[in-house]
Formats: C-alpha cells, structure tokens, sequence
C-alpha cells in the first residue's frame, strides 16, 4: 500500500439494479403511469469499489454473482470500472437484483432480491494478511466475520442495511460508516473508534470514541438520485484516511463526492481522483 494508491479490499452485494424514474412516488395501492425504465450495475459493495477505483485506489472486490447472463454483464462492468475481480465467486442461481423507484426530487426506494449474494462460499474467500476492507451488510454477517478476521489491516464497516453484528465486528471495525437514524439505533457506537455519521443535505460528522473531531457540510448541488451518495461517500473517506489525508479533510472530500454523486443519475456515478475534491 502507498500513500498516493492505497490498497483496498471491498466485500459486498453486486446487483443488477432496475430503476423506475417517475415524478413523484405512488402511494399504497396507487399505480404511477410515468416511469422511465433503466438497467444499470449496482449494489452496495460494487457501487463501493468502482467508487474506490475511479478515486484513485486499487481495489480487489469480493462477493458473489450468478451463473447467468446478468452475473456476466456485472462482472464485466466492474472489471471495466478498474476492479480487481478475481474474488468475485459464480454461484449457481440468479445474480441479486435491486428495484429501485426514484422520484423527481432524487429520492429513492428500493427493495433488493439478494439472489447469491446470500450463496456466498465463506470458507472460498481469500484476503490478503494486511489488506484494508471496505464492508457493508447486504451479504452473510458470516462472511464479513470471516473476513475481519483473515486480515489486520485497517478495517471500515457501512453498517448498512442496520442489523445486529457479531462481537468480533465490535471490537475489530477501525471504521463505522452509517446515517443518523443508524447512529441512534445502535447506542454502542457511542463508544466506537471511529464513526462517520452521514446527515444528508447537511453534510456529515465524524466522531472518535464518542468525541467529535471533524465535522463537514456538503457543497450545493443538483439532485438527480441519492442512490448511489452514501456508497461513494464510504468510499471517498476510507480512501481518504487510507492514503493519510487528516480526519477533517478526508471528511470533507468524503461529502463532495456524495454531493457529485447525486447530480448523477447512475448508482456508480463517474468521480474523478479523490485529490480533485475539496478537502476544505
């Protein structure tokens, strides 16, 4: 790892995400006559490492897709997005898709059919000794356990979608990533090493054993879909703090990538170098 390319490994969920764009969201029992279908890569930890790649880092991605035509296209986009794949297993079944409704205000609902991301062959995966990892909660809690454990590197967490983690994640996360209502949730990241709590159009905060030491706003911008923020956020501030940059700036490029990706309409948006942010 170098300060100027550090080295990343992402664990997470690869979709196929399908995405109505319509005006305004339908209400129980409504139909809304407007949308616009589009099919596009996805998934939290495949937005997560193409997000790392194009922000300068080298990134292996590890996770799971299936033996048909869509596990193919996905593989393929990431080993395009500059993702190491050779960690990405092909099980028998269908690859996770996401359906996705977003409205005129950039706001989303999604409901993910994990498909293998939930077959993931545990004792398959391979990490190296000292690797930094990137996780996030859409595949087997046993899956990252294994991982956390297989390396002493540095070691952020996305606790998303908000669930119950073992005690070995507790006391080997170097880094919780989560929103506000996650942060309420779970009073024991009052106590964390690390924690970055997301809030928004209002920027974010970073927290080191319950202490704030950085806090950040996120720069005006135009919003075209909030699919994909949060996911390239995690990513600009593990990079950030990978590559050495002090708390209060990697936090600050962390939010100006979120506020580019949301003038985006793919959930893997196009970022440039994580140095053409603002770190102030």
């Amino acid at each position: 790892m170098t300060a100027s390319r550090p080295e990343l490994t992402v664990v997470g969920a690869i979709n196929l995400d399908l995405t109505a764009t319509t005006r305004r969201m339908p209400a129980p029992g409504e139909t809304v006559a407007d949308g616009v279908l589009s099919q596009q890569p996805g998934g939290k930890g495949a937005n997560q490492a193409i997000a790392a790649a194009r922000l300068g880092a080298s990134v292996r991605m590890l996770g799971a897709v299936g033996d048909d035509a869509n596990g193919a296209l996905l593989r393929g986009a990431l080993a395009a997005g500059g993702v190491d794949v050779r960690g990405v297993q092909t099980v028998a079944g269908a690859t996770g898709i996401a359906l996705i409704t977003v409205d005129a205000e950039g706001e989303n609902c999604i409901v993910v059919c994990p498909g293998v991301n939930s077959a993931i062959e545990t004792e398959a995966v391979r990490v190296h000794a000292h690797t930094a990892v990137l996780a996030q909660l859409e595949v087997p809690l046993e899956v990252v356990s294994h991982v956390s454990e297989l390396t002493d590197g540095f070691f952020a967490l996305n606790l998303s979608p908000a669930r119950d983690i073992p005690e070995v994640l507790w006391q080997r996360v170097d880094l919780f990533i989560v929103n506000e209502d996650e942060y309420a949730a779970a009073p024991r990241l009052r106590n964390a090493r690390l924690v970055a709590v997301t809030l928004g159009a209002r920027g974010a905060i970073l927290y080191r054993h319950g202490t704030q030491i950085a806090s950040a706003h996120v720069p005006a911008t135009l919003v075209v879909n909030t699919v994909g923020a949060g996911d390239s956020f995690a990513a600009a501030l593990t990079v950030g703090l990978l590559r050495g940059d002090p708390p209060q700036d990697a936090l600050h490029r962390a939010c100006a990538v979120g506020a580019a990706a949301v003038g985006d309409p793919r959930s893997q948006p196009e970022l440039r170098d994580l140095s053409d942010y603002p770190a102030r």
